[in-house]
């Protein structure tokens, strides 16, 4: 779930009409929503595998930009572009309160795909290995069944609401949700929402929960500077190699001395380089990982803490050394904190179109989201939806080569986002502006 370039966004805003006091939202028109988004799965399908087959990176999904305007324009959905160099803005109605956002990415992963399927990837090194792909279609296919109820929701005039349907980049490392937050993609949004496919509940089923859902994240690089020298005469180095065995060790005492256990925190190191050649000591050695935390605050303070050791372990084996966060490169984010509410909503939703039994409680992952940047905006939500399914072999994790995707949840994923921004305008009309 976490490379730049300009970005992507879309932002769809229908204008829905509803009853004077809120529309009656029950089962039956749950089952509705479903089967009306059951009988566009081969539309779905096609702009998914069209999607896969051609993956784009972060901030370079100018051919998914391209891809889904073609199809707003198909829908008859009227927008703006470019919008953030390379974002779009498409617009129905006056836009006026009660405003809700709902959001899915679009970038994929530099991954060689190892499936064997007719519609994998076309371009080499690159890989739709987190269902990106699935949650572009999936906000499409709620944008169409929007733009058709509208003139079916039986009011007996309109009362405003807003949904903006936020298409964006770069959320694999690129932080875009923050670029588009920067470029006024929220509007007058008072709550948002985003899925996010999971192997490991079955298709059919989603998770949510309340409160921490997924971790604050940094990257970091260490550069350890010593003295080269022979092998033969370490007394006339100063080594590196030495240094970075013992500054490893003693980062591994934050987690496990200096954090409340009850607290999640990660501190990986996944890299370690230096020197190359067996008889010579060499000059310098880097290391690299990731922090992780359940808190930004737990975060913060591991990222300082992280320093102080580096340095001081440093200057105690006669190195210097140097620590880089990857600010630029792979800015930090937030953790991804669910708003009770609005679990609450989702999960209400869930069992209307799903049944009880379908709506589980999400469990807390130190994986990072980009979509903690809009909650630290307005409140909001992202909840799991389920792809498991060992018949056809979606069973890999995210991020893995051979990632599959069982194709039946598009139309759970486009009717769920749809009923999800229905009842959220229904119940808000309180919001409303005259």
């Amino acid at each position: 779930m976490a490379s730049p370039l300009p970005l992507l966004t879309l932002t769809l805003i229908l204008h829905l009409p509803l009853s004077a006091i809120s529309l009656s939202i029950d089962s039956s028109h749950a089952k509705q929503t479903l089967e009306a988004a059951k009988s566009e799965k081969s539309w779905l399908l096609s702009v998914r595998r069209r999607i896969h087959e051609y993956p784009e990176l972060g901030f370079q999904e100018h051919n998914t930009s391209a891809l889904i305007r073609f199809q707003l324009d198909e829908i008859g959905v009227l927008y703006e572009y470019p919008v953030a160099k390379t974002g779009i803005v498409a617009v129905i109605g006056s836009g006026f309160g009660p405003v809700v956002a709902v959001r899915s990415d679009m970038d994929a992963l530099p991954l060689q795909e190892l499936t064997d399927w007719d519609y994998k990837s076309k371009v080499d090194g690159k890989m739709h290995g987190c269902g990106h792909d699935a949650h572009t279609t999936m906000l499409l296919g709620a944008a169409k069944l929007l733009h058709q109820r509208k003139d079916d929701l039986k009011a007996s005039f309109l009362v405003l609401g807003t949904v903006r349907l936020i298409f964006q980049p770069a959320e694999e490392g690129g932080a875009g949700a923050a670029h588009m937050i920067e470029e006024g993609a929220l509007g007058d949004a008072e709550a948002i929402f985003a899925l996010h496919v999971d192997f490991t509940i079955p298709t059919g089923t989603i998770s949510s929960k309340a409160g921490p859902l997924l971790a604050a994240v940094c990257f970091f690089k260490v550069k350890i500077v010593g003295k080269g020298g022979h092998a033969a005469a370490p007394h006339t180095s100063v080594d590196p190699l030495l240094a970075a065995s013992f500054i490893i060790l003693a980062l591994q005492q934050l987690t496990s001395r200096e954090v409340d256990p009850l607290d999640s925190q990660v501190l990986s190191v996944t890299y370690v380089k230096g020197g190359t050649a067996f008889n010579i000591i060499p000059d310098y050695a880097e290391f690299g990982g990731t922090l992780r935390s359940l808190s930004t605050e737990g975060l913060q303070w591991l990222q300082q803490r992280f320093k102080e050791v580096v340095l001081g372990q440093a200057a105690s084996h006669r190195c210097r050394a140097s620590v880089d966060f990857l600010e630029e490169e792979f800015p930090p984010y937030p953790a991804t904190i669910n708003d009770e509410k609005l679990h609450q909503h989702v999960a209400s939703v869930g069992r209307l179109m799903l049944g009880a039994e379908n709506v589980r409680k999400a469990g807390k992952v130190m994986a990072g989201e980009d979509f903690a940047f809009y909650q630290q905006v307005i409140p909001g939500v992202m909840f799991n939806i389920g792809i498991r399914n060992e018949q056809i072999g979606s069973v890999y994790s995210p991020h893995s080569p051979h990632f599959f995707l069982d194709e039946d949840v598009l139309p759970v994923g486009a009717a769920l986002h749809t009923l999800i921004a229905e009842t959220y305008l229904s119940q808000h009309q309180h919001t409303a502006t005259s």
